[in-house]
């Protein structure tokens, strides 16, 4: 698992945020905080567009207290500049919430970085978290002029979506000053900008407010899903959802249906062997570790000339030596490979020979083929299989944050 690999997984979650696509966002950022990438403020945002403004408050505060040093594609990854987007959603969160101190903190400590780190996208954010703090504290004048100010710059920089949030955010001015008709105004032309961007739900949300029936953004929690995974006389009835079917009870499935049985639960491969055949009251059989893949000299050998050959694409690239970085490229890869083969799940050392290992390699095999046959008959299932299970020294079913299922597996 490559750390920057939480960059991509995190852009592509705040698209879909702004999309209106939630389900796809959630699955994104939290594929992101997998990979050790900070999913913030998404996150934290979506909690807000679905309906959970104290935990979209707390998420967001935490990550301004201790933001994590992350490589960037935009700004440093250290100092006061990480805090600027994180301030940002922290000021519209507060409004959310109707936090009038926090709005106001937030405001100024963003305020203070633009200040210090002159840009027009920083100047335009600070200016609008300001504009929701005024609004908050009864300034409806300061809070028009604020969102007009950012939507300038917005649209000068040709940045819809954020465009169409300071004329939102206008809107709302007008509408507390008791100017309808320039409220309204702007909800048109914020409606179209969203639009246009692909905000689907956003722009339903202004429509409502020129309708004059503002609703809630707030995503209907998903429904629970039925899951049978139940042994009766030496077949095995499995389902998820409406459909269900009976196949024989193959070894990979009594392991499945064990962790099943707790989701979320790490079993050792040695207890579910022994679940399997009837002999857990007895213990674990006795267990000898074998013979690491790479012992730790060998680990630290490899880390090391990667570390060296990440280097020399570096300078390949910046050089335009095609030749020289795609022979880098090449070690890298190999170097990686033997990586992966050496360390399973959660960074635990593989061995070769020993009992944990026999039993991983026989607990992962006899799965692997039970979900194929599963595959030929209840195709929807062995995917869910697929994805939730994890396979290892150390065996789980996690639960899907997204699809929530009730799991029957005794009679």
């Amino acid at each position: 698992m490559r750390r920057e690999f939480g960059w991509p997984l995190a852009e592509l979650g705040t698209i879909r945020l702004r999309k209106g696509d939630l389900v796809g966002a959630e699955e994104a950022l939290l594929a992101a905080h997998e990979h050790a990438w900070s999913p913030h403020p998404s996150l934290a945002l979506l909690r807000l567009e679905q309906g959970d403004v104290e935990i979209a408050g707390q998420m967001i505060a935490d990550a301004v207290e201790r933001p994590i040093d992350i490589p960037s594609k935009e700004r440093p990854p250290f100092g006061q500049l990480r805090l600027a987007p994180l301030l940002d959603a922290q000021a519209e969160i507060a409004y959310a919430a109707g936090n009038a101190g926090t709005t106001r903190r937030a405001a100024d400590r963003l305020r203070a970085i633009a200040d210090d780190f002159p840009s027009r996208g920083l100047a335009a954010s600070a200016t609008l978290a300001g504009a929701r703090a005024a609004l908050l504290e009864g300034d409806t004048s300061g809070a028009i002029q604020g969102c007009m100010d950012a939507t300038a710059i917005w649209a000068d920089i040709g940045a819809p979506f954020e465009t169409a949030m300071a004329r939102t955010l206008m809107g709302e001015a007008y509408a507390q000053a008791g100017n309808l008709d320039a409220a309204r105004l702007e909800w048109r032309a914020a409606q179209t900008e969203f639009a246009a961007f692909g905000a689907a739900g956003w722009a339903d949300k202004t429509r409502a407010l020129i309708a004059g029936r503002p609703t809630p953004f707030v995503a209907e929690p998903p429904p629970t899903t039925r899951g049978i995974f139940r042994v009766e006389a030496g077949t095995r009835t499995v389902g998820l959802g409406e459909a269900t079917v009976t196949l024989a009870d193959l070894v990979g499935l009594r392991y499945v249906a064990r962790m099943l049985a707790e989701p979320g639960r790490e079993f050792h491969v040695l207890d579910l062997v022994a679940v399997e055949q009837g002999t857990l009251s007895a213990g674990r059989p006795a267990q000898t570790e074998g013979i690491p893949v790479l012992d730790e000299q060998a680990r630290q050998a490899y880390r090391r000339r990667l570390a060296e050959v990440e280097a020399d694409i570096d300078d390949a690239t910046g050089c335009n030596d095609l030749g020289r970085r795609a022979l880098a490229e090449r070690d890298r890869d190999y170097l990686l490979a033997e990586l992966r083969r050496a360390v399973g799940l959660g960074g635990r050392v593989r061995r070769s020979g020993g009992t944990d290992e026999r039993a991983r390699t026989s607990v992962t095999r006899s799965i692997r083929y039970a979900l194929k046959r599963l595959a030929d008959h209840h195709p929807d299932l062995a995917r869910h299989l697929e994805r939730r299970v994890r396979t290892g020294v150390y065996c789980c079913y996690e639960p899907d944050p997204l699809v929530p299922t009730s799991w029957q597996v005794w009679p």
